[in-house]
């Protein structure tokens, strides 16, 4: 089945978006003249909103494009003492899973004689613990799949969209640390992870200038809000509570956050959060039509193409970087090369 559009017209003027104008296809080593979100919003040759068309008619890994060679080559220059942190909990960290439509993973050993071992998963959820939210996790209500991908071709079996396309390009660029927790904690206002509060924008830029350190294109944001170590803190009782209350922290569901993550050129948008964004959604909430409540999955996934990551372990490296005041890393992430998969472990290391 043949996609659904025409060509994408280059703009004769990228500083403004005119009603009436088509935006320009991005080119390797321009970032800085991808339009912004408000120019998004403006568009007519796409749908609104959305950054459809802009890394060609039918690319499959969304903003992975913005880490290339260029920033792998400069997120090498980030490591100093070589520690590693590894940014995944155990497959069985979070049991039961924290999403109810997802089982227990079931790990049995077996052999064929005594010398041999060999293992076999039953029940993997591959986005049941730290994970990547692949381009096929979300379409959007109105508009669909991500870049006008036909629902037709998301089925096992079809490559369109899959995880894969992550895996054989590897994502290997400058991690950013941004911690939430500890700014909020100093500035006496500590995060209420039991009211599952929502942080707006201002709330990552307070805490981004109190780190003195500016993005960059291609960079990997790993937002610290401290969700998951409180979570797995708590007795399996109040756990529970949590899970049937459906109350979790994460960003807030406004336009203000999508320009803040898209004109900052995150290449992936990754928390220690159950969702990313805070659920439930807002009361008023512009997003996710009537099959999401609110949620702000639609635009992220299938209107912008971000590569979103959920339930990372991001305490030790957060840790780490406020006692050396070093909030960058390496950050080497290998998806599960499953093709067609819809998601994956994140499979995450940062290297210091």
């Amino acid at each position: 089945m043949s996609r659904r559009r025409g060509p994408f017209a280059p703009s004769t003027d990228r500083t403004q978006c005119s009603p009436s104008a088509a935006l320009a296809p991005f080119v390797r080593g321009a970032a800085d003249e991808l339009p912004s979100y408000a120019q998004l919003r403006r568009r007519t040759d796409a749908p609104a909103e959305s950054a459809w068309g802009l890394f060609g008619e039918r690319d499959e890994v969304g903003t992975l494009n913005l880490a290339g060679p260029e920033q792998a080559r400069a997120a090498a220059a980030c490591v100093h003492t070589g520690q590693t942190l590894c940014l995944d909990y155990p497959l069985t960290a979070f049991d039961p899973p924290i999403a109810p439509t997802r089982g227990a993973l079931r790990h049995t050993i077996f052999s064929r004689h005594r010398a041999h071992r060999d293992d076999v998963l039953d029940g993997f959820y591959p986005q049941a613990a730290s994970q990547l939210d692949g381009l096929r996790h979300r379409r959007h209500q109105e508009h669909g799949f991500y870049n006008g991908t036909p629902d037709a071709e998301i089925t096992e079996g079809s490559p369109a969209l899959g995880i894969q396309r992550w895996a054989e390009r590897g994502i290997v660029t400058r991690g950013l640390v941004l911690d939430v927790s500890r700014f909020r904690r100093e500035s006496g206002r500590p995060i209420d992870h039991e009211g599952g509060e929502h942080l707006d924008a201002t709330a990552l830029e307070d805490a981004l200038a109190a780190q003195a350190v500016r993005p960059r294109p291609g960079d990997a944001l790993l937002l610290h809000t401290g969700w998951t170590q409180w979570y797995l803190g708590l007795d399996p009782a109040a756990q529970r509570r949590v899970r049937d209350n459906r109350r979790f922290t994460g960003v807030d569901q406004d336009h203000d956050v999508l320009a803040w993550l898209w004109d900052h050129r995150f290449a992936v948008i990754a928390s220690d959060t159950y969702a990313f964004e805070a659920l439930p959604a807002r009361d008023d909430s512009p997003f996710g039509g009537t099959t999401d409540h609110g949620m702000m999955h639609q635009q992220l996934i299938a209107m912008l193409g971000f590569a979103v990551g959920e339930l990372w372990r991001l305490g030790p490296l957060a840790r780490a970087s406020a006692d050396d005041g070093r909030w960058t890393c390496l950050l080497v992430a290998q998806p599960l090369n499953l093709p067609g998969g819809v998601g994956s472990p994140a499979n995450a290391t940062a290297v210091r």
